[in-house]
């Protein structure tokens, strides 16, 4: 994924499974056992599965009134959110499949001229609100981070930035039986004499295993700080003179990842009956009170994030999504691509009032899985990592369709 993805996601869902670091204030990652039923009744029963793309579900027409919501200011950035998306709606296969590419001609015709001041009639007049499913939505909040960090290493403790290694590849390796050569073949490292072995984990790569092998865009200077970045997936280096280096996910070294959230709530290290909280700032304080239990901790991620540095005009925007394409704060939202096409304005109405508005798909994350699941972006600083940090809204979601593809569902 990109920023990619992940991030963040509700609950410290992110330690478990986005790609994304959780802001400050977060819920565990570990989902809470429901209550018990009352005595002499029956348990619930076991949610219906539920079906494997928002085409499968059904998707059906709400009044256009639903347009009315939408802000004049909200509209106009959510308008160059969506033009920037058209060289990918007009060209990829919609997952979910309630588009096909034809379908985003018009409007992606219209959208680089359309008037800004007149962006919220733009979306009223190509494009009609859907319901998928019940339409009811869950909706938590991700950010930028920004951590201390240099071009040059400045103490022996500074963690390379790494972009991707050169003997990262995709080959079989031998300890892979061929009845199990399926798909894609795993990320994995090329030897010189052309054998694939399993490519470096976290802990050979923290122990200099990659020098020399792969390029190096910067220095972190705090290892958690940089750990938790990598879990977002993109992020920016601040040195203390104020230079800049901005950086985005490149690849993965191809092992699983770990959420340390929840190894450390199993093992009793946060939460109940610990001075430490099942939270982000719960997580992080244990792991500076116990340095050397904490790095063993995060070694149990195996999984390494590789970057590539942000530049030219694309970096002054924002952070690149899972689609290539800019996340801009307070535009852009995370989907699950099987329930919400790439591209796609979605309408958000929701108990938290600051995440109401117009909102364009351009990313996703292992948590952001469902229907109706999303995941909004607020950009950087201060402002956005408290914004996102207490995201956590319920309500309503209207995925806006081009008419081309709206008109093929009922009212």
């Amino acid at each position: 994924m990109s920023l990619r993805s992940t991030f963040a996601a509700v609950a410290l869902l992110a330690l478990a499974a986005c790609g994304r670091v959780i802001p400050e204030g977060r819920l565990p990652d570990v989902a809470q056992p429901p209550p018990p039923p009352p005595s002499g009744t029956a348990p619930p029963p076991a949610p219906a599965p539920v079906a494997a793309s928002a085409f499968e579900l059904g998707a059906v027409r709400v009044p256009t009134a639903a347009l009315a919501r939408i802000d004049a200011a909200d509209a106009a950035a959510a308008l160059d959110a969506f033009a920037r998306s058209c060289r990918v709606v007009t060209s990829r296969a919609d997952l979910s499949g309630l588009t096909q590419t034809a379908d985003w001609a018009t409007s992606c015709a219209a959208a680089p001229s359309w008037p800004r001041e007149r962006a919220a009639q733009f979306f009223a007049a190509y494009f009609t609100p859907v319901r998928v499913g019940t339409g009811e939505a869950f909706a938590t909040g991700y950010f930028e981070p920004e951590i201390t960090g240099y071009r040059t290493r400045r103490a022996a403790t500074d963690v390379p930035v790494y972009g991707v290694p050169y003997d990262l590849e995709r080959c079989w390796r031998d300890d892979i039986a061929m009845s199990e050569r399926t798909g894609r073949a795993p990320l994995s490292r090329r030897l010189p004499d052309g054998r694939c072995v399993e490519f470096d984990d976290r802990t050979a790569i923290e122990n200099g295993s990659l020098e020399g092998r792969a390029p190096v865009i910067g220095y972190a200077a705090d290892a958690i700080e940089f750990f938790f970045l990598q879990i977002q997936g993109s992020g920016r280096l601040v040195s203390p003179q104020g230079e800049v280096v901005r950086i985005g996910y490149a690849q993965q070294n191809g092992h699983g990842y770990t959420g340390i959230g929840a190894l450390m709530r199993q093992r009793g290290l946060i939460g109940e009956g610990t001075p430490y909280a099942t939270s982000m700032q719960g997580i992080v304080a244990y792991l500076r009170d116990y340095p050397a239990e904490g790095r063993a901790i995060m070694r149990e991620n195996a999984s390494w994030i590789f970057f590539q540095e942000l530049t030219g005009p694309n970096a002054a925007i924002g952070p690149l999504g899972s689609i290539g394409v800019p996340v801009v704060g307070e535009s852009s939202v995370a989907v699950d691509p099987k329930y919400v096409p790439y591209g796609a304005p979605v309408l958000l109405d929701l108990d938290r009032d600051v995440a109401d508005g117009l909102w364009i798909a351009q990313d996703t994350g292992g948590a952001i899985r469902g229907p109706n699941r999303f995941d909004t972006y607020w950009g950087a600083g201060s402002r956005a990592r408290e914004v996102a940090g207490g995201m956590s809204g319920r309500g309503q979601a209207y995925v806006l369709l081009p008419n081309e593809a709206a008109a093929r569902y009922p009212r």
